[in-house]
């Protein structure tokens, strides 16, 4: 299947294809139209010689310097060399196609001014498997993904490095394997390719699609532990969840309810509590807040991947240009701040309940830390530590970068969003939430194989598909094996997948 450019319809699961599974992509021939007239005109201004920002000017504070014809073609080049000046370890190569993906998307509104042959490059470098190498800090999400978007611009000139077939070679090397002849760079073709928020929104919607995976693995968790603990299941009664309307907290409801769904609990055959915990009884209502911010960041990033996020920005059929600030990573990156600040929450509200399975003064009747030699043994006290350790990291991390600017470029750029930032630390609290919330599974499992009653279906597939992976806890061992295929597992999203196939769609 191939994805077909456009300029509109790009969706988070669009870029996870691409991005991530390789699908190849082709520009549509409208769009490849809309960017030829826009070329055109900027061609036209240049040989009347308009001043255009970014095109026969320099940039930043030097913005009012007027370049002069030998000058134009040239600046690109040292533009791109300027502005490549990131550092650190290298980019997964999914969060660089990505950005790849949403340049091209930006460049499909005939907007941006740069030639046809930039953009027809970057879809032959996705589609034949060349992946600039980018350095992952550097941006300061203004002025777009500059640091980064350069490094991508480099091969444009077949320079800078790349991936191709698992080889990291010299760009104009990896291009000529991959059979890509190199455009170089001429007036606004460089300023064209890096001058948006495209890394931050790749990785944000990459981010995403993985966490809405995440909270569906959470509900189910979530389903195990309170079977473990014979829960009283009506707080989750959909009635009770319409009656004050919010979405996430009725779609969270339904999904534990279909978890749970045949089993004794569900069925009023265990005795229970007439009210728990809030750990226990409010599941709906926090996991239901995480999927609509969620749902929010989700629509504010497919704005921006749909958006003509570029400066100047060109308008052909008025023959005008307009210079803004449209590569501000702001609209991405506040709500991506909340979005991982919800991962966190919900894993503070994970690790409430296995501290529930663990302690025997809270779990109606498992054995003290989900050990039948308790005092010999430990069983998973120490998992609770290691749990705990992850959430401090991640609460550190939910602190916003958005309200970080630190002024730049001798004042000119002073307000920065520092959404390269808020994507990094997104990725880290992810990490740290699939431990977590492993951990708890792992709990939930081992205190499920002290329970002698029914469970749901749902948890009956969770629970076969954890021992899968990790043997229940006879005598102490050492754990960080079985945290570490918990992780794994959550990560793979394979005990969703199994349990989607029981009890469908979460």
């Amino acid at each position: 299947m191939t994805y077909l450019i456009k300029g509109s319809g790009l969706t988070i699961e669009d870029v996870v294809n691409v991005a991530r599974n390789n699908e190849k992509v082709e520009l549509a021939p409208e769009s490849l139209k809309k960017i030829i007239v826009c070329r055109e005109m900027l061609e036209r201004k240049i040989k009347a010689h308009e001043i255009m920002y970014g095109v026969n000017t320099g940039i930043g504070e030097f913005s009012e310097v007027v370049l002069n014809n030998d000058q134009v073609k040239d600046f690109q080049k040292y533009l791109v060399y300027n502005h490549a000046a990131g550092i650190g370890d290298p980019m997964p190569l999914e969060y660089v196609r990505g950005a790849m993906l949403g340049r091209i998307n930006v460049h499909a509104h005939g907007n941006s001014g740069i030639r046809p042959e930039i953009t027809l490059t970057l879809v032959e470098m996705l589609n034949k498997g060349v992946t600039p190498y980018v350095c992952q800090k550097g941006s300061v999400g203004a002025s777009g993904d500059l640091a980064p978007m350069s490094q991508i611009a480099l091969l444009l000139m077949g320079e800078g490095k790349a991936y191709y077939k698992g080889e990291l070679l010299a760009g104009k090397e990896a291009m000529n394997r991959a059979g890509i002849e190199i455009p170089g760079l001429q007036a606004r073709d460089g300023l064209g390719t890096i001058n948006g928020s495209n890394v931050l929104t790749a990785m944000s919607a990459i981010w995403l699609f993985d966490a809405n995976n995440f909270m569906k693995q959470a509900e189910i968790a979530a389903a195990m532990s309170l079977e473990a603990l014979k829960a009283n299941m009506s707080p989750y009664t959909s009635k009770l969840h319409e009656v004050r309307g919010f979405k996430g907290a009725i779609r969270s409801a339904n999904a534990i309810n279909k978890l749970v769904s045949g089993g004794d609990l569900k069925e009023e055959r265990i005795a229970h509590k007439v009210q728990d915990a809030y750990s226990m009884r409010s599941t709906p209502q926090v996991i239901g807040t995480a999927l609509d911010a969620l749902e929010y960041a989700k629509s504010q990033v497919e704005i921006e991947l749909n958006g003509v996020g570029d400066n100047p920005i060109f308008f052909p059929d008025e023959n005008i240009q307009l210079s803004g600030a449209n590569f501000q990573g702001t609209p991405v990156a506040v709500p991506m701040e909340m979005a991982g600040m919800c991962v966190t929450m919900v894993c503070v509200m994970s690790e409430r309940r296995m501290n529930r399975l663990n302690n025997p003064a809270l779990s109606v009747g498992l054995p003290p830390f989900l050990t039948k030699g308790a005092g010999m043994f430990s069983g998973l006290m120490l998992s609770q530590y290691t749990a705990d350790m992850q959430i401090v990291e991640q609460k550190i991390l939910s602190a916003p970068a958005v309200i970080q600017s630190i002024p730049a470029a001798a004042d000119q750029e002073d307000f920065v969003s520092m959404g390269m930032n808020t994507a990094i630390k997104n990725f880290q609290i992810l990490d740290n939430a699939y431990g977590i919330l492993g951990i708890e599974m792992m709990a939930a499992a081992q205190a499920l194989d002290f329970r002698e009653y029914t469970f749901g279906a749902g948890v009956t597939k969770a629970h076969e598909v954890v021992r899968r992976h990790v043997d229940f806890l006879e005598i102490d061992r050492p754990l960080y094996n079985d945290h570490n295929s918990m992780k794994a597992l959550i990560k793979s999203c394979e005990v969703l997948i199994e349990v989607e196939k029981i009890v469908g769609d979460l």
